[in-house]
């Protein structure tokens, strides 16, 4: 398995070009990575790949996602919502959900790492499987939240250009994290 698992094989793949189209297809792909997350946290045995796919899904894509999001998609929705979208509130409660996320990822990253290294499933690790089991809830509501809000707020007030400016820079952040991983 590999992050690529995680990826609706059945989906034409979306490109970063089509910016609101390529947050909802990856967040597709996380909730897929929470489905994963609670399937290895439940089982008594140990999958290597799964694990490994699952951590690499975590420490790069899903990354790379909050990023987009946070030094793109919410300066620019900022910029273009009007007042009575009242979106700081919400992106200021995206922005601390980012920062829990933050800290649950680290520990299902620290949890998976361990799997690895003894070969054990996270029930054999203290808290393994409760830590994936969070991360995977806490990122369900997160994701429920950007898609009832954030996406038709995207669709609603940013032009062409405003998306194009984000595919341009979700593809080349890309671009510059597989230039750096060779």
């Amino acid at each position: 398995m590999t992050p690529a698992d995680l990826r609706d094989p059945g989906v034409r793949p979306v490109s970063p070009s089509d910016a609101i189209e390529f947050l909802l297809a990856e967040h597709l792909n996380h909730r897929r990575m929470c489905k994963e997350l609670e399937d290895v946290a439940m089982s008594a045995d140990f999958d290597g790949l799964k694990v490994a796919s699952l951590l690499d899904f975590i420490r790069f894509d899903l990354t790379l996602h909050v990023i987009d999001e946070e030094e793109d998609v919410f300066p620019l929705l900022r910029q273009r919502c009007l007042p009575e979208d009242e979106v700081d509130g919400i992106l200021e409660r995206l922005g601390r959900e980012h920062a829990e996320d933050k800290a649950l990822s680290e520990r299902a990253r620290d949890i998976l790492n361990a799997c690895l290294i003894m070969r054990r499933p996270p029930h054999a690790i203290e808290g393994g499987a409760e830590a994936l089991a969070a991360f995977a809830h806490h990122e369900r509501r997160h994701l429920a939240l950007e898609n009832a809000v954030i996406i038709p707020l995207a669709r609603r007030r940013l032009s062409e250009a405003d998306i194009e400016l984000l595919g341009r820079r979700f593809m080349a952040r890309r671009r510059r994290v597989a230039a750096t991983s060779k």
